[in-house]
């Protein structure tokens, strides 16, 4: 039977072959079936085939008896059908340009989500590059399975649709995209100037809480989009009628902006203002946020300082981590720490360095050392007291600016280093640009005066045993 669908040479021919034959055609058939009525039918002259569009010979096929009985078999049995027939009907009817409307789509769209659970990814990403409307999108980017899991074809093709159809999207669809780009680190510029110009033309709209899941995949990409001559300014007059109305949100906003090194000085009025903190200060995340308005804080000290305005009072300073991040413990396994770890100590000793030290504002660096004018690596009891690392244990004393004197007063003698190790996850996907918070980390631990010495995973898996790696670091220090 599929033979004979596949050779057939006529509309007419295909659906004889279908709806004469019950007893012979089984679930696989369908698809081809529908497959192969899409490509005769663009072998057709006349209008181009369209949803409802009942002129020139494509329209006449979709009213013909035989269509509908074809049609019918599969509302029929589609509950019977294998993952693979479904997901290749429903990808057909599409091609097709079938109706969304149409029982035929709406039944195997149900069937579709019904079973998302139980797809593997190229299924997922048929199933939705073929539907792809509002709907469809709100159910994919819902889905565990589809959230947990890069799908790099559904990905290409959606960076082609997605700016066509954003204009017909919910805020609640596009932030769940957002979410999905975010996670996985893609730094696709369609899709991320696709959200900047929905965010441009629909924020006032939007309450904050919308706005910061908008507004996350640009700094967690370390990407200004390509309207942000218009976005940062509406953002910041959005913000400042609406930073009070959710102070979580616009801290989460503020931050996102300053990794981006855009510092909307009118809001850091507001947000450093006694009312504000008053009010973050009596709510249950108070701490999150205090964590979060010490690092903008420090920001503002290091990148913004023709800044005039208020500031964070030092009692409410706190260290934004005081540990690893969660991500980099979740993925300890699959890091290249322990490997430079093992070497390091070989190679200079455990006297020499301090692993997993936190530095205010509260960024916690992987190997920390002291290296004197010719290159030695100097033991930590010859390093002054004074001319060390501020101690990240008493954040509420702490002065930016004193430290970097303290650190940059005998640079002559010798200087503090930063090894960091940046493994996958601290890049973005396919790219070698760091993740905004990580490359917002190495700026301010230069603009305090350590010297940074990066440690990338295309060099470190390179690395083949102790020795290679004992070599690697020589020449990196």
């Amino acid at each position: 039977m599929k033979r004979l669908i596949e050779r057939s040479r006529s509309v007419g021919e295909v659906l004889r072959w279908v709806t004469q034959n019950p007893g012979k055609v089984s679930a696989s058939h369908y698809p081809i079936a529908l497959h192969k009525l899409g490509q005769l039918l663009q072998q057709q002259p006349g209008p181009p085939m369209g949803a409802g569009d009942s002129r020139g010979p494509a329209g006449q096929v979709l009213e013909q008896p035989e269509f509908h009985v074809l049609c019918q078999a599969i509302v029929s049995g589609c509950a019977k059908f294998d993952n693979f027939s479904i997901v290749n009907c429903l990808y057909a009817a599409a091609a097709l340009g079938l109706p969304g409307e149409s029982p035929l789509v709406r039944v195997l769209e149900d069937e579709s989500r019904s079973r998302l659970g139980r797809f593997n990814q190229k299924d997922v990403s048929m199933v939705f590059s073929s539907e792809a409307n509002n709907k469809a999108l709100e159910a994919i980017f819902s889905s565990q399975l589809f959230y947990e899991n890069r799908q790099e074809r559904f990905i290409r093709s959606m960076a082609e649709w997605l700016p066509r159809k954003a204009e017909n999207l919910t805020p609640y669809t596009m932030a769940l995209i957002a979410k999905y780009v975010a996670r996985h680190r893609l730094r696709e510029p369609r899709l991320l100037d696709t959200i900047a110009n929905f965010l441009l033309k629909r924020g006032e709209q939007l309450d904050s809480k919308v706005i910061q899941k908008l507004v996350f995949p640009f700094s967690r990409m370390n990407y200004r989009p390509s309207n942000h001559g218009e976005l940062f300014p509406k953002l910041e007059a959005i913000l400042e009628q609406k930073a009070g109305s959710s102070p979580l949100a616009t801290v989460n906003i503020l931050m996102s902006m300053f990794q981006l090194s855009h510092f909307p000085q009118t809001v850091l009025h507001q947000v450093f203002s006694p009312g504000f903190i008053t009010n973050v200060m009596s709510s249950p995340y108070a701490l999150i946020v205090r964590r979060y308005l010490s690092l903008l804080d420090a920001a503002v000290e290091l990148e913004f300082r023709e800044y005039s305005g208020p500031r964070l009072d030092p009692r409410y300073r706190v260290l934004m981590f005081e540990h690893a991040l969660t991500a980099d413990e979740a993925n300890r396994k699959y890091s290249y720490k322990g490997l430079v770890a093992e070497a390091l100590r070989q190679l200079v000793g455990e006297e020499c360095y301090r692993q997993d030290e936190v530095l205010p504002p509260g960024y916690c660096t992987d190997f920390l050392l002291w290296i004197n004018r010719s290159g030695a690596v100097l033991p930590l009891s010859r390093v002054p007291a004074a001319s060390r690392a501020p101690p990240a244990t008493s954040p509420v004393t702490m002065s930016l600016r004193s430290s970097v004197l303290a650190l940059t007063s005998d640079l002559q003698d010798f200087a503090p280093v930063v090894l960091s190790v940046n493994d996958k996850w601290h890049y973005c996907q396919n790219s070698d640009i760091l993740v905004g918070s990580r490359a917002m980390r190495d700026r301010h631990l230069r603009l305090l005066g350590y010297c940074l010495v990066q440690l990338p995973y295309t060099e470190l898996e390179k690395v083949s045993g102790i020795e290679e790696a004992k070599h690697y670091l020589r020449q990196k220090l």
